[in-house]
Formats: structure tokens, C-alpha cells, sequence
């Protein structure tokens, strides 16, 4: 089938079978065939129930063999156990498409899962495509066909527009539509994924790249479970013109999983998050309001080139809450330029440079607001305007035709928040297409968010050596690698390494020419500071001594654990230490960090994360959002690190994502020196953690 001919049975269907359909218009399994009537479907509807002949005028099938044929799409509604039954006869008839919204699957625990594999195979081989289960099903608004068991389809008139949203909550698609009509917003396609057991966001929202129907996709997302399916289609939209804009559940440090590697418990579920959207070039709000108000704000425009708003008003102290909430977000607030200041003079309007463009009482009329608003509009010196208008916008709604619609050019992102509760005002701005806000928060938050928009990132090569090298590495040190295993991957990527020697007889210690670092070697004892396991500083005539207590504390301490020496290096210096992280997520995929190092990693979290693999360029702007390594770039006249080579080592290190067929779950250099500009840099201590399986 073609992408086309399956689209069309997913959110077109000429014939619709209702599988449970109930006679109760009390019960849900009564209301897809209600509201499919309700609402203008004009395709054939087969209720299928055993028990009736007919339901709400419409002959009643005991089965889908007993239906009419073609059906394009199954909406089942039977108990979960008896759903892989109704799977069978929809193979059989090559039904292309089925959504479940029976529960009882993987969401109940083993059993639920083992149910919704088996059932996932037998579609597969079937050649039928899955929604849910768990699901609410599907509300095509342009093409009136609301195939969904969502109450709020019994009181709302459908309202159709541009926005097709993805939700993995069912009862979303209920408060978007009953928020977003309010304001005056229409929709595409919406759609209830639930356990996403075959159809998963990613792949729904590829096909609605493709809907001339659709401007942009919203996500209502709580977790990722094909993030490389979405990755691409957000890709695609950004290449189409259709912003993605995704709300995501998860904010907060809760559910951060046990690592290995410090890496895995600094970064949280959100950071991760964070990291794949920004690589994407999705837009991420942080408030529910704003996923549907921001898409007015975007449609038709690309990322700025800087994060510079300037914004202008009749009523300073409700600009004020909009100024402010935009400088605690990390937008810079600007004041008009001296151009815009000089091109006002010449039209008899003046304005000063104030942070905030607060126009006198009485000196909004006669079309200064308006030709205030056109200057910022027109001038280079910012990337956005917000307006901002007072009570008048609820008691002479001409003020926003006035002041607003007539301002141009509009090719610039423009904001109306409306100070008062003036709901005609919204409406009147939405339909203009003209973004408006109900609170200052949420046209904040919509501002942010463009500000913060960038294309999606590059594929990132890097320059580290050829991946088949690490390979190589990786496969030499068996199942398990040690410190000295970890330095040499490092070494082969391309990363300078501190000198080491691996001593096993005490008597042999090696001259490494001064103090020397010792360590456990080991691959069962991973953060050897915290377990007592290092000395610093060890001078070449207490070497002998301190290599031998220590290698009798490591056997005595851990006495089940792989014990293969102890690692002597020479001890180094630099300007500062930092952490490179490398690490698989389970949800996103590779994932590059970079932060500060030593003891002090996990004290504070500070550090910056992408996913990888990542260029020099992207490393480099890694390190720019690390305040602290801003003493690295000469901070008031300290010496200058090499920052370069910090780039360089970052890049170089995710280009593990790159390895044939993985084979690193995490990675960690902790820490890297950074010495004075032009030295370079040097892994002095490391831990590789393989992917299970891999030998």
C-alpha cells in the first residue's frame, strides 16, 4: 500500500467497522458512531455486535467477515482478550489500518506486554497497522471523520485549521480542542497514540509532513519511544516549512535511572529531552496554553538570528510582567535603536530609549502607537516585538484593528498580549493572524521559545579518528574494560592520554620521572575516589610502599572483584578540569556531556548536553553555556585555556555514537585537564562501559 492509499485509510476512510459498537448511548463504545454522524462523516459505518441487528439505524454486523467489504479502517472497542481474535479476521481481510482503544495491554504489566507483542507480530505479518491500544482514537476535522471515544465531541462544533497535534494522553486532545476553539484556533488531524505498539509519534508525524491540511504539528509527549522515526520526521517538517512544537512531561529529576558513570546521574530524563529538540530543531514550551498559542507566532517564519525582543505598550506595568518574565527566561530585552528613535523624530513622535517602549496616556491616538509599532517591526536591532495593550482593548476593540492589525511590515514575529480579560480582542487578533496571549506568562514563554529556535543541527562527522580504530580497541579488551582499556579507546579516538604504567609487582614500579597518581585497576570498582582507592601526589620514593598498601586495601576491600594492578601515571596539571561524558539513552539515543570535572561533577550541575555525535562548532558552543569555563576564555585577564582542544576532545569522544553496531553504553573522561592555550588537553582517569552483549 501506498503512503498515500494508507494515509487516506488512516485519517479518510470510506468505510469505517466498529468493533463493540454498543446501543447504549450512554456507554463509550457508543459515542465513535454518534459523534461520526454527529459531525458529517459521510462514509459507510458497520457496527459490529454479535447480540444486535441494528444500532441507531444502521444494520448491525455479529462480525467484521460478516461486514461489507472494503473496510478501510477497524475502530475496536471489545475487551482486550478478546481483541487478538478481532486482529485475525482484520489480517484475513486485509484491513490496512485498526486503532485499539481497549486497555488491558502492556500498560497492566508482563502479561498485558506479552499479549501486545504476540498481537504486534500477528498485524505485522498480516500486513495491518496498529493505533494504541489504550488510545482515544482519531479526530480528522478538515475531513470530518472524528473516529474517537473523547466526550468533548458531544458539546464542541469542530472548528477546522491548520494544527494537527499528537498526543501520547487520550484526554488531551480533549482540553486542546476545548482550549484552543475557545481562542479562536481550528485544527487538522489529532491523534491519541496510547501504547504506541506499532504506530508511534515519529511515524505519524512523518506522515503529516506530508498533509497539504497541516501547518504544523503539536506533541503532547511523556515520554520517547521512537525517537529516531521523529527525529526525522521533525527534520523533514523543518525543511517543509511546518514548525513542531512539542509539551513535555518530565521536567523535574524524578525517575533518573542508577549509571555507572557520573555522567548518568547528572543528567536527568529532561536534560536528554532538552538535547534531542534542540538537535531537531522542535520548538519546546514550557507551558500547555502555549502549544497552542505559539503556532501563529511561527507559522510562515525560521529561527532568529539572535534572542533580541523589543517590546512596546500604552500600559507599562502589564509590558513590565511580560519584560520581566522574558529577562528570568534568558531573552535580551532590548530598547529601540537610535535609527528607530531618529525615523520616529521625523515623524513628530517621540521616544526615548528605555528598556520598554511605555507610551504617555493620550499618546497612542492618532496613529503614533501604529507607527511605533511599524518602526520595530521594520528595524534590524531586534528579532521579535511584543505588543502590549490595556483595558481599551476590552471596552473599544477598535483600539487592536487601529494600533495593531494596521502596523506593517509584518514579516517579523509579532506578540499582542492583552492586559484585561478581552476575549473579542483575542478572536479578533487570531483571525487576522495576528498571535495574541492571554497572560503574560504564556506570550513570554511563546517568545522564548521562537527566540530559542534553531535549525536542526548538522550531521556531525567530527574529526576524530576513524571509528574502526576505537573498534578495534573496544573488541581487544574483551567484556569488561579497565581504566588502562578506557585510556587507550581515548588515545584511539584521537584524545591525548596521561602517561601510565600498570604495576602488579610492587618491587617494579616504574620511574615516571616525579610524583606520580596511583590507582586500583580495576573494572569492578568504577569510581575509585569515592571508594578510597587513589593516592596523588606519590613521590617516586614512597612509590614502592604506597603501591603495595594499596593493592592489599583494593584485595582486602573488594574481595570479589576483578583486581588487575595498579595503574601508575604522572601526575599533571592545567588551568582547569572538566568532565566529557558519553552515554546511550535509553529514550534518545547517544548522548554527549560536557561539564565541570573532578570531585566536583556531581556537586554541581553545571554542564551542557547534545546528542551525539557533535562537530567542533557544536562543542564549542557547549563550553560558552558553561559559565564557569568562561575563566578558560580570559575572564577578567585569568590565563587563557586551550580551548580548542577542549572542543576537539569533545567532538572526538562522541564520535562513539558512530562506532559500528554501538558498543559502548557509557563513556566518561573525569577528568580532562585543560591546560594553558596552544598545550592541549589530557585524559587523566576514564571509564568505558560496554553495551551488554558485546564481547
Amino acid at each position: 500500500m501506498s503512503n498515500r492509499n494508507f494515509f487516506e485509510a488512516m485519517f479518510a476512510p470510506k468505510s469505517i467497522a466498529l468493533v463493540g459498537a454498543s446501543a447504549d448511548v450512554a456507554k463509550n463504545n457508543a459515542r465513535p458512531q454518534r459523534f461520526l454522524r454527529a459531525h458529517g462523516y459521510a462514509g459507510r459505518v458497520l457496527p459490529i455486535n454479535p447480540g444486535r441487528a441494528e444500532i441507531m439505524g444502521e444494520r448491525a454486523y455479529p462480525d467484521l467477515r460478516s461486514a461489507p467489504g472494503p473496510i478501510d479502517h477497524a475502530f475496536i472497542m471489545v475487551p482486550a482478550p478478546a481483541v487478538p481474535a478481532v486482529i485475525d479476521q482484520c489480517c484475513e481481510l486485509k484491513i490496512p489500518v485498526a486503532t485499539i482503544f481497549s486497555a488491558g495491554f502492556a500498560e497492566i504489566g508482563p502479561a498485558g506486554q506479552k499479549m501486545q507483542r504476540d498481537m504486534v507480530a500477528k498485524a505485522r505479518a498480516g500486513g495491518l497497522r496498529l493505533i494504541g491500544p489504550n488510545c482515544m482514537g482519531i479526530v480528522n476535522v478538515q475531513g470530518k471523520t472524528p473516529l474517537t471515544v473523547n466526550a468533548v465531541l458531544d458539546s464542541e462544533i469542530l472548528r477546522a485549521g491548520s494544527l494537527s497535534v499528537i498526543s501520547q494522553s487520550g484526554s488531551m486532545l480533549g482540553t486542546l480542542i476545548t482550549r484552543g476553539q475557545a481562542r479562536g484556533l481550528g485544527f487538522s488531524k489529532l491523534v491519541s497514540v496510547g501504547n504506541e505498539c506499532d504506530l508511534g509519534v515519529g511515524e505519524i508525524a512523518d506522515l503529516l509532513v506530508d498533509d497539504p491540511d497541516t501547518g504544523a504539528i503539536l506533541l503532547f509527549l511523556e515520554t520517547f519511544r521512537d525517537a529516531a522515526q521523529l527525529a526525522h520526521a521533525a527534520r523533514r517538517a523543518f525543511a517543509a516549512g511546518k514548525p513542531v512544537i512539542a509539551y513535555k512531561l518530565g521536567r523535574s529529576d524524578v525517575g533518573r535511572r542508577a549509571a555507572a558513570s557520573h555522567t548518568g546521574a547528572m543528567v536527568g530524563s529532561d536534560d536528554t529531552a532538552k538535547a534531542f529538540f534542540h538537535a531537531n530543531g522542535i520548538m519546546r514550551v514550557d507551558m500547555l496554553e502555549t502549544l497552542f498559542e505559539l503556532p501563529q507566532l511561527v507559522l510562515g517564519k525560521r529561527p532568529p538570528k539572535g534572542k533580541r525582543v523589543a517590546v512596546v505598550t500604552g500600559t507599562g506595568g502589564a509590558a513590565a510582567m511580560v519584560a520581566d518574565r522574558l529577562g528570568v527566561l534568558g531573552a535580551d530585552v532590548v530598547p529601540p535603536s537610535s535609527a528607530v528613535i531618529e525615523k520616529l523624530k521625523g515623524q513628530g513622535i517621540t521616544v526615548n530609549d528605555a528598556v520598554i517602549t511605555d507610551i504617555p496616556m493620550g499618546g497612542s491616538d492618532r496613529g503614533a502607537y501604529t507607527a511605533i509599532l511599524s518602526a520595530l517591526l521594520a528595524s534590524d536591532h531586534c528579532d521579535a516585538v511584543v505588543s502590549v495593550i490595556g483595558s481599551s482593548s476590552l471596552t473599544n476593540p477598535n483600539v487592536i484593528a487601529d494600533r495593531v492589525l494596521k502596523a506593517e511590515p509584518k514579516v517579523k514575529p509579532l506578540a499582542v498580549y492583552l492586559a484585561p480579560r478581552a476575549d473579542n480582542g483575542l478572536l479578533l487578533l487570531q483571525e487576522h493572524g495576528v498571535a495574541s496571549f492571554r497572560t503574560p506568562e504564556s506570550c513570554a514563554d511563546a517568545v522564548n521559545t521562537f527566540l530559542n529556535w534553531r535549525a536542526p543541527d548538522a550531521d556531525a562527522t567530527g574529526k576524530a579518528a576513524a571509528p574502526d580504530a576505537a573498534a578495534k580497541v573496544i573488541a581487544a579488551a574483551g567484556a569488561r574494560m579497565n581504566e588502562l582499556d578506557a585510556l587507550g579507546l581515548f588515545s584511539a579516538l584521537g584524545i591525548e592520554v596521561v602517561e601510565s604504567a600498570v604495576v602488579t609487582d610492587p618491587d617494579r614500579c616504574p620511574d615516571l620521572g616525579g610524583a606520580a597518581a596511583i590507582k586500583l585497576l580495576s573494572p569492578d570498582v568504577l569510581h575509585k575516589t569515592e571508594a578510597g582507592m587513589v593516592r596523588l601526589g606519590v613521590e617516586p620514593a614512597q612509590l614502592k610502599i604506597e603501591t603495595k598498601a594499596l593493592l592489599a586495601k583494593g584485595r582486602s576491600k573488594f574481595p570479589q572483584a576483578r583486581i588487575d594492578g595498579i595503574l601508575v601515571q604522572r601526575m599533571e596539571r592545567g588551568l582547569a578540569e572538566v568532565i566529557i561524558g558519553y552515554r546511550v539513552d535509553a529514550e534518545v539515543g547517544p548522548t554527549i556531556l560536557l561539564g565541570l570535572g573532578g570531585v566536583m561533577a556531581e556537586l554541581k550541575r553545571s554542564f551542557s548536553v547534545r546528542l551525539a555525535p557533535v562537530s567542533v562548532e557544536t562543542a564549542t558552543v557547549m563550553m560558552e553555556e558553561i559559565a564557569e569555563l568562561a575563566m578558560l576564555r580570559g575572564y577578567r585577564n585569568l590565563p587563557l585555556g586551550d580551548c580548542m582542544a577542549l572542543a576537539n576532545a569533545v567532538s572526538a569522544l562522541s564520535q562513539l555514537a558512530r562506532l559500528p553496531q554501538g558498543g559502548v553504553s557509557e563513556a566518561e573522561i573525569n577528568p580532562l585537564l585543560v591546560r594553558p592555550q596552544g598545550k592541549g588537553v589530557v585524559a587523566v582517569d576514564g571509564l568505558v562501559v560496554k553495551l551488554e552483549g558485546k564481547a
